[in-house]
């Protein structure tokens, strides 16, 4: 549309052609033999013949058009270079943590674009927590791959329940994405002390943190919390959840980059949280979280 006004503003009627310029409507346009060559050998001038839309003779027009033609090659060259440098960013990791949507398992799922492959490694290291992989899923939504892992307690067979072996699932599935796939240190909160590259972007952990608590049903909470990762995050949450006396029934441990979207299912002597008892509880986890320095017992 650009290029069809800049024609149509270029071209000029009688009345406004400068004194001494000829009437290209009335008197033959002479073109030098260069000349001749540009037209006969422009692809847009070819197209326009093809569409019986007659060639424009000015010179003034004739740049015009090639200017678009240096445009269209500019443009091209554009979207070459955005292509190479989507191909170079980083995406996003994302490890979760599922202790609601299968009774008998804890479902582990990973993603970090398409650049994820088997996760043998994953699975041994997984296996030397005492482990049993179960089965195993992946998902292609889009650009990203999704690895599923359906973890149950060797000993037991049953699906994990203790927050410190949640706490090391999550760890050692980062450690070893650190390890095969070590430019997502610049992505993780952990590659600034154990990856190649820290990360740039630092979380201001005020900012960062936002915990609330949701009403789901009638025999318990959805307690939620958005922070800042850092190792041992888990852990800590749950202890303060203790301390006020509140249960956790099940959990969902989100990382995503470098912050942490946890969801917990919790209640209070089976019940769910009253207004004032989850008050107590979010304005506990809130002070605590927003300076992680703060001994656990001062609070």
């Amino acid at each position: 549309m650009a290029f069809a006004n800049s024609l149509l503003s270029s071209s000029s009627s009688p009345s406004q052609i400068p004194h001494g310029s000829k009437d290209f409507n009335s008197t033959p346009l002479i073109i030098s033999p260069h000349e001749r060559s540009a037209f006969t050998f422009s692809p847009i001038r070819n197209k326009f013949s093809e569409l019986g839309i007659g060639v424009i003779g000015s010179s003034r027009k004739k740049n015009i058009l090639y200017a678009s033609v240096n445009d269209l090659n500019a443009s091209a060259s554009s979207t070459s270079l955005k292509s190479e440098q989507d191909a170079d960013l980083v995406p996003m990791p994302v490890v979760l943590i599922d202790q609601d949507s299968d009774s008998d398992a804890t479902i582990v799922q990973l993603s970090f674009g398409d650049r994820l492959g088997a996760l043998i490694d994953t699975m041994n290291a997984l296996k030397h927590l005492g482990l049993d992989v179960a089965k195993g899923t992946v998902l292609t939504d889009g650009p990203v791959k999704q690895t599923k892992f359906f973890i149950t307690r060797l000993d037991t067979g049953r699906k994990v329940e203790d927050p410190d072996m949640l706490e090391r699932i999550r760890l050692t599935i980062i450690n070893n994405l650190l390890k095969y796939h070590p430019e997502s240190s610049e992505r993780l909160a952990m590659g600034e002390a154990f990856g190649i590259k820290a990360p740039e972007k630092k979380l201001d952990v005020d900012i960062t943190t936002h915990v609330h608590v949701k009403e789901d049903g009638p025999k318990r909470s959805l307690l939620c919390i958005e922070t800042a990762d850092r190792p041992g995050l888990l852990v800590e949450i749950i202890k303060i959840i203790a301390d006020v006396n509140i249960d956790v029934e099940s959990a969902e441990i989100d990382t995503e980059g470098l912050v942490a979207k946890d969801k917990f299912h919790v209640s209070y002597r089976g019940a769910a949280l009253t207004s004032s008892l989850s008050q107590v509880l979010v304005n506990c986890l809130r002070y605590y979280l927003r300076r992680p320095e703060t001994d656990i017992d001062s609070y």
